[in-house]
């Protein structure tokens, strides 16, 4: 491997002095990502490079690959597990400002755009069109479409319309030797393929350990006509999640089913007192889209569910009350972090998803967890796909709090494992994840290893990720 004045050197030589950053401030910038454990070490790589093609990018590749230096792929640096952070040094590959869409092909339902698009500049771009890409992370105004079919993203409507890597037809990768790969076929617009091993599911959520994601093919769907708001409250935070189950067992898949715990709404109405969400136990909200009669016939059916258990129900189809309604669960990322005077909410243990079955009983379960160990968790996220947001709330620059809010992550995660469920649903595995994959994984672990070796011999793509430290 180079020293890092050489390896600075080479890069200045190679790309324009603009796109190399070397400086102490400018590499501090890139030492974290939203995660806690990223902001407990300094992990500074050796040097950025801000790069918007796909030559530039091979070429970093094959410096890389001859000198053996360590790639780390970045996107808006949004994530919570750790994934962008370079924790061996080397290169990071800073592709958030590749932001261009290459081709919306509207009569084939698809779009072609570059990794550094953010998902709601993209939404806006297909609106015209009646098009929209249906998966929502949730931070859709700064989450890149790279970002997001490298941790396979789902969010807010992955009950109804599923995962990112479900509408990803083809990619082009930069691999870790710099040769230039195409999948889903060199010059296909199909929208659906069988041909040979499915190398573009591979990539989605392979968080930058396999290669450099450099193009994106992605399937778009119609807008839906008409959408509908439900607000659901509730006494016993156990009955919410008894009527989510309720309203699958009767044949309804809403486009979103969000919660908030007594937490959440304290936090959401402090952060924003108009909103005045009566505290209870619990609030679902209800989001339901497609033709206008399918929404009110819809509509109709999820209230009387919840009417049977919930102490109240709100039914909105109009816009002004609508976006009032959603604004609760919209703001509950920000608001958590007023939960406390003095306190902030981390990313620790954040995305655990449960079996659908179990989330009652889940539910209590990380109540009790922060109880354990006096520290607060408010409770948000996808209930009906049983990805559960939970959000420690304590001071960052108190000692004791940061050891027992690291147990209260270990104690989630482990909660999540003993109930069949997985310790991430849509943020990945970064570095944060790395101690439960065995448990999770088991042989399954060794073959996905066999795979990152295959492609990547020497190790230099995101070392560290996924598997242990020792294994790259």
């Amino acid at each position: 491997m180079v020293s890092k004045g050489q390896l600075i050197q080479d890069l200045e030589g190679m790309f324009k002095p603009e796109r190399v950053l070397k400086s102490e401030l400018q590499r501090y910038c890139y030492t974290y990502d939203s995660s806690f454990v990223s902001q407990q070490t300094e992990y500074y790589p050796d040097v950025v490079v801000c790069l918007e093609c796909t030559e530039d990018v091979s070429r970093l590749m094959k410096y890389a690959w001859e000198n053996e230096v360590p790639v780390t792929p970045r996107g808006a640096g949004s994530g919570q597990t750790g994934g962008s952070v370079a924790i061996n040094g080397g290169i990071v590959l800073d592709l958030s400002g590749w932001n261009s869409i290459v081709e919306i092909d509207d009569a084939n339902m698809q779009v072609i755009v570059r990794p550094g698009i953010v998902h709601a500049d993209l939404n806006d771009a297909l609106s015209p069109y009646g098009l929209f890409f249906p998966p929502d992370p949730g931070s859709s105004k700064m989450a890149t479409v790279g970002g997001m079919v490298s941790n396979n993203a789902s969010g807010l409507r992955a009950v109804k319309y599923g995962a990112t890597f479900q509408y990803v037809l083809g990619l082009e990768v930069v691999l870790p030797n710099g040769e230039v790969m195409k999948t889903g076929g060199l010059k296909s617009k199909a929208l659906k393929s069988v041909s040979g091993i499915d190398l573009t599911r591979l990539y989605c959520g392979s968080e930058g350990t396999l290669g450099v994601i450099t193009e994106i093919r992605l399937k778009v769907l119609p807008k839906p006509q008409s959408r509908g708001i439900m607000l659901a409250l509730f006494e016993k935070l156990e009955d919410s999640a008894l009527t989510v189950l309720d309203v699958f067992k009767a044949g309804l898949i809403p486009s979103g089913i969000e919660i908030l715990d007594d937490g959440g709404i304290r936090c959401a109405n402090k952060f924003k007192p108009d909103l005045n969400i009566p505290e209870m136990e619990a609030a679902i909200f209800f989001e339901i889209n497609g033709s206008k009669a399918a929404v009110t016939e819809e509509g109709a059916q999820v209230k009387a569910i919840a009417e049977k258990r919930a102490a109240s129900v709100e039914w909105a189809t109009d816009a002004v009350r609508m976006a009032k309604l959603w604004q609760g669960r919209a703001v509950i990322g920000a608001a958590s972090a007023r939960f406390m005077e003095g306190k902030t909410r981390i990313f620790a243990g954040e995305d655990v998803c449960f079996p659908i079955s179990r989330v009652p009983e889940a539910l209590r379960a990380i109540r009790n967890i922060g109880a354990e160990y006096e520290i607060p968790v408010v409770i948000y996220g996808h209930i009906g796909d049983g990805n559960m947001h939970t959000a420690p709330i304590m001071d960052p620059l108190n000692p004791e709090e940061v050891a027992r809010t690291h147990q209260v992550a270990e104690a989630i995660h482990r909660l999540a494992l003993e109930m069949g469920g997985s310790t991430t649903g849509e943020h990945g595995v970064g570095f944060a994840r790395v101690p439960y994959m065995q448990e999770e994984h088991g042989v399954a672990l060794e073959v996905m290893w066999s795979i990152k070796k295959a492609i990547d011999p020497k190790l230099i793509m995101n070392p560290g990720k996924i598997w242990t430290l020792g294994r790259g």
